[in-house]
């Protein structure tokens, strides 16, 4: 049994490798290449994606939460 190192989460410095926006994917690829991207890159290019990648770590999730510090009554 081999075992698979998890993933750390992205975060802010995490950038899109086609627009430099936040990255909220990221993409293993078979050669141990990542490629990250933003959410809307990440829908663009999906299709092949999922032809290439060994693992994709989709965080878009996030971006329907409420901000950090935010009281309901400021959303």
């Amino acid at each position: 049994m081999s075992a698979v190192a998890e993933l750390p989460g992205l975060n802010a410095t995490d950038r899109c490798d086609r627009c430099g926006a936040q990255a909220y994917v990221r993409v293993e690829l078979a050669n141990g290449a990542e490629l990250m991207f933003c959410a809307h890159h990440a829908r663009e290019h999906e299709d092949k994606l999922r032809e290439v990648a060994v693992t994709i770590q989709d965080e878009t999730n996030r971006l329907a939460g409420k901000p950090a510090g935010a009281v309901a009554e400021d959303i």
